[in-house]
């Protein structure tokens, strides 16, 4: 039964109209931009700590976990300051703490200054993301918001494929005279992204937001979201995976040669950027929380798919099995990513949306925390028990989806267009 004490009413009647040509170019080029950064980063992260510290790779991996688990404690403050500021102001403090970050780490010569660079990095990586999704919060409704939700996941994973090749060509450099450019590029990189989100309006619903006092103790009542966000927390598993165990398994337990394997991770960034729009489109079709479990369901067969692939082929010959498997996981990415997205949004109050974000993002943050140990573990047991692992891990995510949705807001669970029955105001800072 729903909790009663946790407000389950329909949006207001009067909502903002959606953003205007320019607001939306600027959102757009801003979560391009700070996508490109994260490519440069993500794949470089260890060696280009160690080039610009000289600290041992144990150090620095500890350093780096430490400064992550730290970040997700300061998530509850990121969820007070969208709520009280609004997902833009907070946007371009966390990216400009990450411009900061980046700029500092040539500096980091000793490791207490290793460690509060490479928090200060984290904080604003975590709290990009609720931050992001806020602030398009703020500024859309009904199924324009799912759209720009589209269009910034679909630029992230091309902007993510531009900033690996980027990565790529620092490394050809000598030395650390490409580490060195990469830190002064992701310090540019979101100092840019910053100005683009400075110069997106301030806008504001004409319905004033409620004070409350409840704040996070109305989250956690919330019982239909942390449902959503338990769900979530099992489903990025099979996200992780790709990056993290899927190219061990390839190379290992498939005989893949290196850069073939690699393949498979270009074609899945390749296919999510150009079909991520379409696919939600048609995602908006159906109802958030069906659509986004039969997403778990596919990512479930394809890695029945992967656990079985050993056993008929290997080696190079492998490519075109391993690369309709990749197709059908992509599928379930695809099928899966804009309506659970959705979910987390809509489902959210308006006066307490930072909070809601930010509890859910921590469904991200902790999976992609301890992935890493327990992936690990799962393909030293095997070469099966990964996949099978997994498929019942994301078939119970989608299972809790189901579960949730009689206990959802009507508006959460199903699509409506975004009324424009009152422009929004541009509110001056």
């Amino acid at each position: 039964m729903e909790d009663i004490s946790v407000p389950r009413t329909a949006p207001p009647a009067v909502r903002p109209a959606g953003p205007g040509t320019p607001t939306r170019r600027r959102l757009i080029a801003a979560s391009l931009v700070s996508s490109i950064g994260d490519g440069i980063y993500v794949p470089l992260t260890m060696l280009f700590v160690h080039s610009l510290t000289g600290l041992s790779l144990t150090s620095i991996g500890t350093g780096l976990t430490v400064a992550g688990l730290c970040a997700l404690a300061f998530m509850p403050a990121a969820g007070i300051l969208i709520d009280r500021f609004g997902g833009r102001r907070v946007l371009i403090g966390v990216l400009a703490l990450r411009a900061i970050g980046f700029a500092a780490y040539p500096f980091a010569d000793s490791y207490p200054a290793f460690l509060a660079v490479a928090l200060v990095v984290a904080v604003g990586m975590w709290a990009s993301s609720p931050s992001q999704h806020a602030l398009i919060g703020d500024i859309a409704q009904g199924t324009e918001r799912d759209r720009l939700l589209a269009w910034d996941r679909s630029l992230r994973n091309a902007g993510m494929g531009c900033g690996s090749l980027a990565a790529a060509g620092m490394l050809a450099w000598n030395g650390a005279t490409g580490f060195l450019a990469a830190a002064e590029a992701l310090a540019v990189v979101f100092a840019v992204a910053a100005v683009l989100v400075a110069r997106i309006p301030n806008v504001r619903s004409g319905v004033r937001r409620p004070e409350t006092r409840k704040g996070y103790r109305q989250v956690l009542a919330d019982r239909p979201y942390l449902l959503l966000t338990a769900a979530n927390f099992l489903i990025a598993f099979g996200y992780t995976t790709q990056a993290m165990a899927l190219p061990v398994f390839l190379t290992r337990d498939v005989a893949m040669p290196d850069a073939l394997a690699g393949a498979v991770f270009a074609v899945n960034t390749a296919l999510v950027a150009a079909l991520g729009v379409p696919a939600a489109r048609l995602a908006l079709r159906g109802r958030r929380t069906r659509v986004a479990a039969l997403g778990a369901a596919v990512f479930a067969l394809s890695f029945a798919a992967f656990a079985i692939l050993p056993q008929f082929v290997s080696g190079p010959d492998a490519i075109g099995a391993v690369l309709a498997v990749a197709v059908l996981y992509t599928a379930g990415e695809l099928v899966h990513s804009a309506p659970s997205q959705g979910l987390s949004v809509q489902a959210a109050p308006d006066h307490l949306r930072g909070r809601y974000l930010s509890v859910y993002q921590l469904s991200w943050s902790v999976c992609r925390t301890i992935a890493p140990m327990l992936l690990g573990f799962l393909l030293d047991a095997g070469r099966w028990h990964l996949w099978a692992v997994l498929a019942l891990m994301v078939l119970t995510g989608a299972a809790i989806l189901l579960c949730a949705e009689r206990s959802l807001p009507a508006h959460a669970v199903t699509t409506s267009p975004a009324p424009t029955t009152t422009a929004p105001q541009k509110v001056t800072t």
